[in-house]
């Protein structure tokens, strides 16, 4: 009994070997033909570190402001008779908008006007009593005082139904209307609101150190997100001559044309003041760094070491990073121009790995990118 066990575990050992030593030859031989497979690649779109001049730009937040910019309002108060205007609408200066009542001061006027005709007539008689001697320079003097005493009621009935004539005090275009026939206005209430919107003012400040740098003459562009891929120009006209005592800040305006009234009192918008000078810097596409919390890299595309002459890898190099322009962003430390880098897709290399350059065509990134409407 014994004697078969004995054999039976030898047969089981022995069966264990020869299968363990299969198993062992079966992973050397993958091991060996993995060593022998050529590295993975990863196909990249490159892009050739260039220097550019970039002018030096001073940018901030800004809001539209009208150079003419009112809400019409009646002097007098009075009863709403006629509407002359039609919202939205665009009116020359001195138009008519509203006609307020003026039946009693037109009753008023047509009395003030028979008493300064009956004070003339007055004063005529005694100026040809005073010429044959027969009044005194007194009454002539009263009379005369009369006479333009009357004239003057009459100009000031008439100034009053002139004002209750509300005009346009500029050209411009009309807002919404906030008034009916027949409403009692009260003095000072609004009426429409009306702006000129060619040109218009943006109003922006700058911190106090670019009190060296700015001056009035120097070109202005405007942006706003109402207008995508467009930009307004105009020029700096004015900067206030005190700073913000709480912000250190300057308050500038510029001066834009806007003949087609796309930029509206109150828009928000961002203004950038160019310089004249300008910086040579070197320029790599955004998409180009990987941004990280020990720093900001790029891959470097070179040629392989021991390897096919046209095989290529890439280097994780760490780069400083200086100001952004559209699609591109400034490289002050660690590239210099003519070497290429990896221009998209970073976050899936990896130091020393093996790329191909693909012929896949690429979007061309840009200074001033438009993208199409989604």
């Amino acid at each position: 009994m014994k004697r078969q066990i004995f054999w039976a575990l030898l047969i089981g050992l022995a069966v264990t070997a020869g299968l363990a030593g299969i198993k062992a030859l079966q992973i050397r031989t993958l091991i060996a033909q993995a060593r022998n497979l050529p590295p993975p690649t990863e196909a990249v779109a490159v892009f050739e570190v260039r220097e550019e001049n970039w002018p030096r730009l001073w940018t901030a937040v800004g809001s539209v402001r009208p150079v003419r910019g009112v809400r019409v309002t009646s002097e007098l108060p009075g009863v709403i008779r006629e509407i002359c205007f039609e919202p939205g609408a665009e009116v020359g200066e001195g138009a008519v908008l509203v006609r307020l009542d003026t039946s009693t001061e037109e009753a008023e006027l047509r009395e003030a006007e028979a008493r300064a005709e009956l004070a003339r007539l007055e004063r005529d008689r005694i100026r040809t009593l005073f010429e044959a001697h027969t009044v005194s320079q007194a009454e002539l003097d009263g009379a005369e005082a009369a006479w333009k005493e009357a004239e003057a009621r009459v100009a000031a009935i008439r100034a009053t139904i002139a004002k209750k004539t509300v005009r346009a005090p500029f050209a411009g275009r009309l807002g919404i209307r906030e008034v009916h026939v027949g409403q009692y206005l009260q003095a000072g209430a609004p009426i429409v609101s009306l702006q000129a919107l060619d040109p218009v003012y943006v109003e922006f400040a700058l911190p106090q150190q670019a009190i060296a740098q700015v001056r009035p003459g120097l070109t202005v562009e405007v942006t706003t997100d109402a207008w995508p891929g467009r930009t307004f120009r105009g020029v700096l006209t004015a900067m206030d001559p005190d700073f913000d005592p709480v912000t250190r800040s300057l308050r500038l305006q510029a001066t834009l044309p806007n003949p087609d009234g796309a930029l509206r009192p109150g828009m928000y918008v961002q203004a950038t003041v160019v310089l004249p000078e300008a910086d040579t810097v070197r320029v790599v596409p955004a998409p180009a760094v990987l941004h990280a919390p020990y720093g900001d890299s790029v891959f470097v595309v070179e040629p392989a070491t021991n390897d096919a002459p046209d095989a290529l890898t890439v280097r994780q190099q760490f780069v400083k990073l200086g100001g952004r322009r559209g699609d591109f962003v400034s490289v002050t430390a660690g590239l210099e121009p003519g070497q290429k880098v990896v221009s998209a897709g970073v976050f899936r290399l990896r130091n020393g790995m093996r790329v191909t350059v693909t012929d896949v065509p690429t979007p061309e990134p840009s200074l001033n990118p438009r993208p199409a409407d989604g």
